[in-house]
């Protein structure tokens, strides 16, 4: 049985593990690590993915058919242990299906297969979620990477920014208890730019329900940076711990529940319909720059 699977081409590495098909290493060519390294004292998680939801659910607790259903805080998949597929040099495939532990918590007959890819200086990550049930399947999805902050490139922390691929007018939104408040707040972000400081996630989380953007710059001007796309991911949420090492990057596909949202979990704010025999992509990547 396979734990850590590495992959490679000459510009990054990558190694994965079998736990959470959560990614535990990213290298540059220098063998600098751009990745979070999962300090337990501080947060132990490093790329987890989140499926089939994003966020929280009040109580803790989903509706499927007037059923009631208890569920973790961003489902299930960063605790479950995945089978390898392929495993290449430069490409890996990992997949979890449903069993009698996931059916206890969301009932639906799926597989969702992870694929990390090394090409053109890039780490490319794709979810493929499959419906194999005969009924339309809720689900949601989301990345979590932990890049560190600040980056090795030399720059100070309070120089990183991140920069988006289009203005971002719109208000964030803020959690209250897990969920997501109904009050909007006024964006941090100048145009496109948002200077990065402890102060912005006092709060924690920042979310962008409403986004214009599928890719950003992550990094501080004239230094080496990350370039980080998400097409077809609508939600993005951007999150650290006040004063630890990392920034998570986190493009989603939903995000919590709204505050006082008790139907059912195919009617939940963010969340897409699987048809049957059906698959839908979720896919990011992060490419150095400079």
């Amino acid at each position: 049985m396979v734990d850590l699977v590495s992959i490679s081409d000459s510009a990054l590495s990558a190694q994965i593990s079998a736990a959470g098909a959560e990614l535990q290493r990213l290298q540059d060519r220098d063998g600098s690590d751009l990745l979070w390294g999962g300090d337990p004292a501080v947060w132990a998680g490093r790329a987890p993915l989140l499926f089939p939801l994003v966020g929280e659910t009040k109580d803790k607790k989903i509706k499927v058919d007037g059923q009631t259903y208890e569920i973790p805080r961003h489902g299930f998949t960063r605790t479950s242990r995945f089978v390898l597929v392929t495993a290449e040099k430069a490409r890996c495939i990992w997949r979890l299906e449903a069993s009698e532990a996931t059916r206890r918590q969301y009932p639906f007959e799926f597989r969702l297969d992870v694929i990390y890819r090394i090409e053109d200086g890039a780490l490319h990550m794709t979810a493929k979620v499959m419906n194999r049930g005969d009924r339309p399947m809720p689900a949601s999805f989301g990345f979590h990477p932990a890049l560190r902050w600040p980056l090795p490139s030399g720059a100070p922390r309070e120089a990183h920014e991140i920069l988006f691929e289009h203005d971002e007018p719109a208000p964030v939104r803020r959690l209250a208890n897990n969920l997501l408040s109904p009050v909007p707040h006024p964006t941090p972000v100048q145009g496109r730019r948002l200077a990065l400081c402890d102060e912005l996630f006092r709060d924690d989380a920042l979310i962008f329900d409403t986004l214009e953007s599928r890719g950003l710059v992550y990094g501080a001007p004239g230094h080496r940076s990350l370039r980080v796309t998400f097409p077809g991911m609508p939600h993005l949420g951007i999150w650290t711990k006040p004063g630890a090492g990392y920034v998570c990057i986190e493009p989603w596909q939903g995000y919590a529940s709204p505050e006082g949202f008790d139907d059912e979990l195919a009617s939940k704010p963010g969340m897409v319909s699987v048809g049957p025999g059906a698959t839908k992509r979720f896919e990011m990547s992060i490419a150095p720059e400079g």
